[in-house]
Order: structure tokens, then C-alpha cells, then sequence
């Protein structure tokens, strides 16, 4: 306890001197929100690793999954570090930065209203980021609290105040600038504590070999064939976390900020090779559990508790001093997606709505100004939302990833790709993949929505992609003007 504490303590002043030093740096908008298009390959690479992998994937996927699938659980980790990381730089990257300077803008809303000439475009995306990243960011700061409450014996209300303090004080002072060095810092932390929590488990197994035997013979007897997640499950979880990235505006960011070209190759391997890292060592820990366990842990009503085996698999195979790491580890992966939740949230606002449509007119300073103080009333949102544990925002964090990367994936795609995709066409875009979740979570209910949740993202990821094309050729081209403004140097 007392090594976790200090630990602890070291790192929340690190992550506060991290915001003054980046408050020196950010003089405007464009410094805060986007570091002033200057951040480097390294910065990057891990920018994008640390807002991909929250506490999420190590306290809840990887326990689920990992029990669920047993070993095969590991397809997922690879098609994140492929698609999800490689291709998204390597596919993306270059067109993201080259188009976004051409049309003078800094966010997806304003990406999508400009090069789509859809005036009104950037209005709904906005509601859209902001009544589904908002309730992502809060289900982040929930898990944070349960992690200090059950670690630190620190009260879940007190757990939830520090943290809004801790992420509030280096995001609103140093802006994108801070957050890059944080989640540089954070993803050291999370390589050299993953890599130190498998190293260890894997010991505790009987060495890697024993480890994947076992694991494998005790999943065939834990989970009997009829009960075994569907292999359709498993290509959609695949496609889902690692294709969804594509659509998420948080994740598209890190594009729009890189210094020049020459980064993104570079940025795309270090990435790629962060997020193997992290999600092998995630995804294994947990098909080890049917190493370490007999069944899954029951809930008070007798029901299997999927998020209670990561933490009881640590804390009974960890030492206490790298269980201080693992915390850390675990601490790292949320606040650095917490930081990139919010300055998108904020800047759906400031941004697009405020600048983009209330007052075009507005000065840069007053501009700071705005992004620093929504960021600010975003995260004690999050903690109401959190601490209260809203029915609706409960439902809306369910579907939140598959709202978001469907509404977004395919239209930011074929911006980039094709000119001949219409105004008509981004909205019908934009709205199918929107309906496909809407629809299938009022048909089905929340139980069963959340049952195939990948399937149903799945879905609303793939149809406007058919969509989009069947529009476009029926409604108006697109304006020559826009088109050859986006296509420049392209």
C-alpha cells in the first residue's frame, strides 16, 4: 500500500507539472487542440496507442473475452495491432493531414461540412460526438473510482473528485501539448507494466509453454462447445475494435496534429507495435485465467462476474510492489482516453457549434478561452454522470462505440477517397449507420443489444459504406470547386 501510495503521489504531480509546461506552449486554438500541427513521430504513435487502450480492455474485455474465448482471443489482439494501428496510420494518415490543411479545418464535423459543402453537416455530427463520447468518457472515470476505492480505500466519491482534479488541471492548462507528453509518459508506463504482469503470470503457469497447454485444456473443459461464443462473435469483435478506430474522432485527431508526412510511416510501426504489446499481454492474461481459475467468479446473484477476474487474478498472483505498476498500468490507459474524450467533446462544442455556427466571428483568445472552460465543465459532467449512474447515459454508453465509428467511419472514408461521393450521399452516410444502432437497440432491448453489440457496431460500420455509393450516384455531384480545393496535392 504504502509503494502504491508514492507511486501514486509521484505520478499525479508529474501529470500536473506536464500541464503548466504545456500552458507555456499553447498560445491559441489550434495550439490546444491540435499542439500547433507539430507533434513528432514517437508523441504520436503514442497518443494514438494510449487513447486506443483504456482500462476497459484490461479490467473488462480482456477477463470476458479472455474466459470466453480462451486462447483464440488473441485473433483480436492482432487485427488491432494490423488494422486498427498499422493500416489506420499508414491508409489514412497522409490524406488526413494533406486534406484537413487544404480545407483549413481541425475537427470531423468541420472536415465532413467542408469537404461535402453539407452546410448543416457539422451540426448534427456535433450532437452526435456529444451526447455519445460524453457518457464513453464517464463510464472511464466509473471504472477509475472502483480502481481507487478498491485499491487505495479511497471513498468512490473522493476516488472520482481526484481524479477530475488531477485530469482537469493538465488538460485545460496544457492542452494537446500536455496531453501528448502524458500519454508518452503513460504508455511507458503501460508497455513496461503489461509486459512485467504476463512475465510474471505466465511464471506462475509453469513457463510460457505449460501456460498455453494448460490454458488451452482447461478452456476445452471450463467452456463446453454449446457455449462457446460463435465464431461470427469473434470476426466482429475482430472488426469492431479494430476497424471502429477509422470512425472515432478522438483517434482521427492524432492525424490532423502530426509535424509532417515523415512521421506518419514512423508513428504507424511504433503504434502497431505499442498496441501488440498491450493488447497480447491484456488478451493473454486473460485466456490464463483458465489457468489460475475453475469457473468465473459469481456475483451475489449467482451470475458470472467477468469483471472481477482480471483484478482477482492480479491480486492473488502479483506481488504487492508490481501491483503498484499494474495500477499505474491500469491508471495510464484510462486517463489518457479520459484527456482525448473530452478535448473532442469540448471542441464539438467550442469549435463547431460556438465558432463554427453561434459566432463565426469569435476572437482566438476568447476562442482558448471557450476550449479551456467546456473542457472543464465536460469532465465535472463526466463525474455527475458517473457518480449518479444515469439510466439513460448507462444506455447511451452501450452504444456509444457503435454509434459513433458508424456515423463517422464510411463518410470520413470516402472524403478522402472518392470524389464523386455527394452532399446527399455523407448524410445518408452518416444516418444509416446512426439508425442501424438506434433501430437494433429498440427492437432488441439493452440485454440483448449488449449480447451482440459487436455484431450490431459491426453493421452499423459496413451498410453506409453500401449506402454512400447508392446515394451518390442517384443525387447532384459534388461541387467542382470543393472537390478540387480537398484533392490539392492529393
Amino acid at each position: 500500500m504504502v509503494i502504491s501510495i508514492i507511486l501514486l503521489s509521484i505520478f499525479l504531480l508529474g501529470m500536473i507539472i506536464i500541464g503548466i509546461w504545456g500552458m507555456r506552449k499553447t498560445f491559441n486554438l489550434g495550439d490546444f487542440f491540435l499542439g500547433g500541427r507539430t507533434i513528432g513521430p514517437w508523441m504520436s504513435a503514442f497518443a494514438y496507442g494510449t487513447s486506443y487502450f483504456s482500462a476497459v480492455l484490461f479490467i473488462g474485455f480482456a477477463g470476458k473475452l479472455g474466459w470466453g474465448f480462451g486462447l483464440d482471443v488473441l485473433w483480436i489482439a492482432l487485427g488491432n495491432a494490423i488494422f486498427g494501428a498499422l493500416l489506420a496510420w499508414l491508409v489514412l494518415g497522409r490524406r488526413t493531414r494533406r486534406m484537413t490543411q487544404n480545407l483549413d479545418v481541425m475537427t470531423m464535423p468541420e472536415f465532413l461540412q467542408e469537404r461535402f459543402g453539407a452546410k448543416y453537416l457539422k451540426l448534427i455530427t456535433t450532437v452526435i460526438i456529444f451526447i455519445f463520447l460524453l457518457p464513453y468518457s464517464a463510464s472511464v472515470f466509473k471504472g477509475l473510482g472502483h480502481l481507487f476505492e478498491a485499491n487505495f480505500n479511497i471513498p468512490y466519491d473522493y476516488a472520482l473528485l481526484l481524479m477530475i482534479a488531477i485530469t482537469g488541471i493538465y488538460l485545460i492548462l496544457g492542452g494537446y501539448f500536455a496531453i501528448t507528453l502524458t500519454d508518452f509518459i503513460q504508455g511507458i508506463i503501460m508497455i513496461f507494466g503489461a509486459i512485467a504482469m504476463v512475465s510474471i503470470l505466465t511464471g506462475n503457469a509453469g513457463g510460457l509453454g505449460t501456460a498455453i497447454a494448460t490454458a488451452s485444456e482447461n478452456y476445452s473443459q471450463h467452456v463446453p462447445p454449446d457455449k462457446r461464443p460463435s465464431t461470427l462473435l469473434l470476426i466482429s469483435l475482430v472488426f469492431m475494435t479494430s476497424f471502429g478506430t477509422w470512425g472515432l474522432p478522438q483517434m482521427v485527431q492524432k492525424f490532423y496534429a502530426v509535424k509532417d508526412e515523415r512521421v506518419i510511416k514512423k508513428a504507424a510501426i511504433v503504434t502497431a507495435i505499442f498496441a501488440l504489446i498491450i493488447t497480447f499481454c491484456a488478451y493473454f492474461s486473460g485466456a490464463l485465467t483458465h489457468v489460475f481459475f475453475e469457473r468465473p467468479i459469481l456475483d451475489e446473484s449467482g451470475k458470472a462476474d467477468f469483471d472481477r477476474l482480471i483484478p482477482e487474478l492480479l491480486t492473488t498472483q502479483l506481488p504487492s510492489a508490481l501491483m503498484a505498476l499494474i495500477l499505474l498500468l491500469v491508471l495510464s490507459a484510462s486517463m489518457s482516453t479520459l484527456s482525448s474524450l473530452v478535448l473532442v467533446s469540448a471542441s464539438s462544442i467550442a469549435i463547431d457549434m460556438y465558432k463554427g455556427h453561434i459566432n463565426p466571428n469569435v476572437s482566438a483568445r476568447n476562442s482558448l478561452i471557450l476550449m479551456r472552460v467546456l473542457s472543464g465543465i465536460f469532465i465535472i459532467i463526466s463525474y455527475f454522470i458517473a457518480r449518479y449512474k444515469i439510466a439513460i447515459i448507462v444506455t447511451l454508453m452501450s452504444l456509444s462505440w457503435g454509434a459513433v465509428a458508424g456515423s463517422f467511419m464510411a463518410v470520413y472514408f470516402y472524403g478522402l477517397y472518392w470524389k464523386r461521393a455527394t452532399k446527399i450521399g455523407a448524410w445518408a452516410g452518416v444516418l444509416s449507420g446512426l439508425l442501424v444502432v438506434i433501430i437494433s437497440f429498440l427492437v432488441l432491448g439493452l440485454a440483448e443489444y449488449d449480447k451482440n453489440a459487436p455484431i450490431i457496431a459491426s453493421m452499423a460500420m459496413v451498410v453506409p459504406f453500401i449506402i454512400i455509393p447508392i446515394v451518390s450516384s442517384f443525387t447532384r455531384p459534388p461541387d467542382n470547386n470543393i472537390v478540387n480545393k480537398a484533392f490539392d496535392n492529393i
